[in-house]
């Protein structure tokens, strides 16, 4: 991934400043004085010094791969995000070549707050978000003398471009499709031999379902309101037609669906095996 990042980052360079016939070298190596002292052209690098997980960004959902299929459906856990910290130097043999150089690659930057989809490389034209770039964060690299020295090179005009990508080392995982969820609560009893036994505890119990138009086989519908009938309960369905009410003790309810002067209703018993509900396509 941090390669394809790389190339990408050099296809943006090389398309913005403009860079032809390879008269300015782009690297991402570690520019310590050994390295420079062989560099024969005028260079750009960009050298990845740091990697930090994004901890605003960190998500411990679950992301569905497709809608559910025969009772079945896809998940998969929602990847890392990885703040990526690029040092940019400009390398030359006159001074104000290297200025030239390094301004023209910060307006490069600027222009472009987000990596164009276009200059993606390998890995990154698939990757699931867009990808931001920042340039000059005073926050990023409060002591630069500390890093230069650590390099073993001369202290030099340099600025941080700092992006995020995602990394994802889930593997999908497949299952039956949830319609219930149950939760029990209640007051525990204790007898006069200590011992506490069984809760006395009354079932509460979730129920999910997809609302469709036609036929089970039909398109989901979002935005139906779904309520149940007497209970002071509804729901609107999400863009897969989805839904979810509760909590409802153990019984029988009629679930009603309506949109734009369209309504069905349904019998349904809890706990069930289905709570799917089917309205007519109005045609």
């Amino acid at each position: 991934m941090f390669s394809d990042l790389d190339e990408s980052l050099r296809n943006l360079l090389k398309a913005e400043i403009p860079i032809a016939n390879g008269e300015v070298e782009i690297a991402f190596e570690q520019p310590t004085r050994e390295w420079s002292a062989r560099l024969s052209r005028p260079t750009l690098n960009l050298f990845l010094y740091d990697l930090r997980e994004n901890a605003t960004l960190r998500q411990h959902g679950w992301e569905r791969l497709s809608p559910p299929r025969d009772g079945m459906s896809a998940q998969k856990r929602s990847p890392y995000r990885v703040d990526c910290f690029y040092l940019l130097t400009a390398w030359a043999n006159d001074p104000g070549d290297e200025h030239r150089l390094l301004s023209r690659a910060m307006l490069a930057l600027l222009r472009n707050p987000i990596l164009p989809e276009a200059h993606l490389q390998g890995r990154m034209q698939a990757h699931p978000f867009k990808v931001p770039l920042r340039i000059g964060d005073p926050e990023t690299l409060t002591n630069p003398s500390d890093l230069w020295s650590a390099l073993d090179n001369d202290l030099r005009p340099a600025l941080v471009c700092q992006t995020t990508v995602a990394l994802d080392p889930w593997e999908p995982v497949s299952g039956p499709v949830v319609r219930t969820l149950q939760v029990q609560a209640g007051q525990s009893r204790r007898p006069s031999g200590g011992a506490l036994d069984t809760p006395e505890a009354s079932p509460l119990t979730f129920i999910g379902g997809t609302v469709r138009e036609g036929s089970p086989e039909g398109a989901p519908l979002a935005g139906v309101r779904v309520s149940v009938a007497g209970r002071g309960l509804a729901a609107v369905t999400n863009e897969g037609g989805e839904f979810v009410l509760g909590s409802l003790p153990q019984g029988r309810y009629v679930l009603t669906a309506s949109i734009e002067g369209r309504e069905t209703q349904r019998e349904v018993e809890i706990p069930g095996s289905g709570y799917d509900l089917i309205i007519s396509s109005g045609k």
